[in-house]
């Protein structure tokens, strides 16, 4: 049987404060890549297909004051 051991590149400081935080994303930052401005277009709602939403997620919709009025 194999023994199947996975490490952290880094050992996470759950303990840290807020600069802790901030040195943790500063250390993610080249890991990101900032895609290029994309201007959104409209869809028209009949090329819109395919979608279903279940019965309790509409009626849960339904019933939030601001989705239902």
């Amino acid at each position: 049987m194999t023994n199947l051991r996975v490490h952290a590149p880094a050992p996470a400081d759950l303990e840290g404060g807020l600069a802790s935080l901030r040195g943790d994303c500063a250390r993610m930052v080249p890991h990101w890549a900032v895609p290029d401005r994309v201007a959104a277009r409209p869809v028209s709602p009949s090329s819109i297909h395919g979608v279903t939403v279940p019965s309790g997620s509409a009626r849960l919709l339904d019933a939030m004051s601001e989705y239902g009025d």
